[in-house]
């Protein structure tokens, strides 16, 4: 694939007396599938407002040192995917230019999408299709054992202990020394009242707490210190756990095995009636500082393109996710079961960056840390949760 220059100095740039022919598009979608189907649409988006799109995908861990490097030499593509916790950082840097300008906007979609794309309150990103995770459970367990889907924090308890015999664990969760261990933390810290802008509360302790019982009563196993959501989900597949916190791209696995009989529910609340709030996965679009006005105008309407809800429902079908317009999701739903508790709480969910900013990333390092402590037994939730808070005020 050619470079994503975008630096306005070929032909068709849309320099002075050219008319744009071709703009670029940088994204991280190296695994061959996706970046055909992203290609495909980002061609079939080209078409319909006359350029070619020239995409080129990265590794996830190259894509913001490329763009800071490609932003400080005045490189950067046309059209810019950035995971959504990334957008504040480079909006920052005045790379990206706000989509108003374009008359693009996020009427329809839920809040918490619409707060991913937002920096200092002018929106610069949008995402054709998000994500987040929910409570994946063994059908068939719950229903030899006798139990209902856990809906609470003390049902779960009873449900992971009640599920858990030799060579099974009730529950598994994702609780590494990454960013993935402090996302699927979130739901719990959040539906509780915690706060990552003030981590060492009763509140917060109380959902780490959670997760401290599960593996000291045997629910869980001590290795999910360790586990990724991949490894998370080979053990479900394996029938090694009954449940798991999980996302709706491990969808198509679990339907590549037609005698895992499995469900999806909202994580569960602390209490009776809440409705959790997770966080949200998902790629925005973005517009980048382009000397070529013609060309940042042909990149909004392919931006546009990939937001409507044609390109939503494709791209939904296609990667098991929840489309961003609440319409469109919503329609999505019926047609696909399978996601509906996804789509319900991604109504409810919020963007990583949405209290924090560009200072999330600091509150997420000592999130996953103190998840560590804790489980380990290094440290009590207390403990380990007023480290974390010392560590994000970077004391």
């Amino acid at each position: 694939m050619p470079a994503a220059t975008g630096c306005g100095h070929r032909t068709g740039s849309g320099s002075a007396g050219s008319e744009v022919t071709t703009i670029t598009a940088l994204d991280y979608y190296t695994d061959q599938t996706e970046h055909t189907q992203w290609g495909d649409l980002l061609t079939a988006c080209g078409q319909t407002v006359g350029v070619r799109v020239e995409q080129t995908s990265v590794p996830g861990a190259s894509l913001v040192p490329k763009v800071l490097q490609q932003a400080s030499s005045r490189t950067l593509p046309d059209l810019l995917m950035l995971d959504n916790p990334d957008l504040q950082q480079i909006a920052q840097t005045g790379a990206l230019t706000p989509l108003d300008g374009y008359g693009i906007d996020a009427d329809g979609f839920a809040p918490g999408i619409a707060a991913a794309g937002t920096y200092q309150g002018k929106l610069y990103g949008l995402a054709p299709n998000v994500s987040t995770v929910a409570l994946v459970y063994n059908k068939d367990m719950l229903a030899e054992a006798g139990l209902d889907v856990p809906r609470t924090w003390d049902e779960l308890r009873t449900a992971a202990a009640a599920l858990t015999r030799p060579g099974r664990y009730g529950m598994a969760v994702d609780a590494n020394a990454t960013f993935e261990g402090t996302w699927q933390f979130l739901p719990f810290l959040w539906s509780n009242g915690g706060d990552e802008r003030q981590l060492d509360t009763p509140q917060a302790a109380q959902a780490l707490q959670l997760w401290a019982d599960l593996v000291n009563s045997g629910s869980m196993s001590k290795s999910v210190l360790n586990w990724t959501q991949a490894d998370v989900h080979d053990q479900f597949a394996a029938r090694r756990t009954a449940m798991m916190i999980n996302g709706p791209w491990r969808i198509p696995a679990l339907e590549q095995d037609p005698d895992l009989h499995w469900a999806v529910a909202p994580v569960p609340v602390p209490r009776p009636g809440q409705t959790p709030i997770t966080p949200l996965g998902g790629e925005v679009w973005t517009v980048p500082q382009n000397p070529s006005k013609p060309r940042q105008e042909k990149a909004a309407r392919v931006l546009a393109c990939l937001n409507s809800p044609a390109s939503m429902l494709t791209l939904a079908q296609q990667h098991h996710t929840v489309p961003s317009r609440s319409s469109v999701a919503a329609q999505h739903a019926e047609e696909n079961p399978s996601t509906a508790a996804f789509t319900r709480s991604v109504a409810a969910a919020r963007a990583r960056t949405e209290r924090l900013g560009v200072e999330w990333p600091r509150a997420a390092t000592g999130i996953h840390t103190a998840i560590q402590a804790a489980l380990t037994g290094e440290q009590t939730p207390e403990e380990a949760l007023r480290h974390a808070q010392q560590t994000a005020a970077g004391r």
